[in-house]
């Protein structure tokens, strides 16, 4: 990798380098349970939200809205279901009110009565902060980074409301594994949008053909390198099933981040084979 190759790589951040769907998951389940607790985080910091005493969600629940504890555990399964339909306009509310409304909406759904947003603002906190604490960069990904880097530059390319991914990116600590982070959110078009790349591959110092895109999304990953005319887009297909028919058509498909190594070895010779076969039919035609 390097002069006529691969000169930058992009990787998406959420269910591609960390796994923001199961830490959703265990955050709400452990809410349900009533395990969650906002306090120290890695390294002895402190949680983000500033929340600094140990709180249940299903406990506050029962105790200041007197609810039974299958209430309280439906609550949180309302919670769940909204943030999977979640769609967020950070021109119209920002994300930390949206959320909050789901923990509100989800309370008067289960028990009626009338709104108590500062109840529904405690409990998103505490989720919230569960959530993060379960967000982690693996040891062998960071590997991978760290090797990979030593041959090409990386930059950190995420769609998303620019706190909630800036928290993120803090809580799993992936900055020193990157030249450069970009939000979507703190730009003016967010991926598939050619713009984003088009940015990121002037912050590296890179053209377009010398990129590669590394993401779990079709839509956005895939699509928006195939738009920006990157050298290739990379799809990571956990569960390696099928695509819709109409979805874009990656260049090379993965099970694992763990994989783009092997995928890189191969765009890299692809490449010198082409240079290869150009420089003899060049000798002979010279002749």
């Amino acid at each position: 990798m390097g002069v006529h190759g691969v000169k930058a790589v992009f990787f998406d951040l959420d269910n591609t380098l960390v796994d923001t769907a199961a830490a959703g998951r265990r955050a709400i389940e452990e809410v349900r349970r009533g395990r969650a607790r906002v306090g120290p985080g890695r390294a002895g910091r402190r949680c983000p939200d500033g929340l600094c005493c140990a709180l249940q969600v299903v406990n506050v629940l029962r105790s200041k809205h007197h609810c039974g504890e299958g209430e309280a555990r439906g609550i949180c399964d309302k919670v769940q279901a909204k943030l999977l339909k979640e769609c967020h306009d950070p021109a119209k509310t920002c994300i930390t009110d949206l959320r909050i409304s789901h923990w509100e909406e989800a309370i008067q759904e289960t028990i009626g009565g009338e709104a108590n947003r500062s109840l529904a603002a405690e409990c998103y906190f505490l989720w919230k902060a569960t959530r993060l604490r379960h967000l982690t960069l693996a040891e062998d990904t960071r590997g991978m980074l760290t090797e990979l880097r030593k041959a090409v530059r990386l930059l950190l390319l995420t769609n998303g409301d620019r706190q909630t991914q800036r928290e993120k990116i803090e809580a799993c600590a992936c900055q020193p594994y990157f030249d450069a982070i970009v939000v979507g959110g703190e730009q003016k078009e967010e991926k598939p949008a050619p713009s984003i790349f088009h940015y990121c591959c002037d912050l590296l110092g890179v053209q377009p053909a010398e990129c590669v895109m590394v993401g779990d999304s079709l839509d956005t990953d895939i699509q928006g390198g195939l738009n920006a005319g990157l050298r290739a887009t990379v799809w990571l297909n956990k569960s390696m099933a099928a695509p819709a028919d109409a979805s874009p058509v990656p260049h090379y498909v993965i099970s694992s981040v763990l994989d783009l190594p092997a995928v890189l070895q191969k765009i890299e010779h692809k490449v010198n084979a082409k240079l290869g076969t150009e420089r003899v039919v060049g000798a002979a035609e010279a002749r």
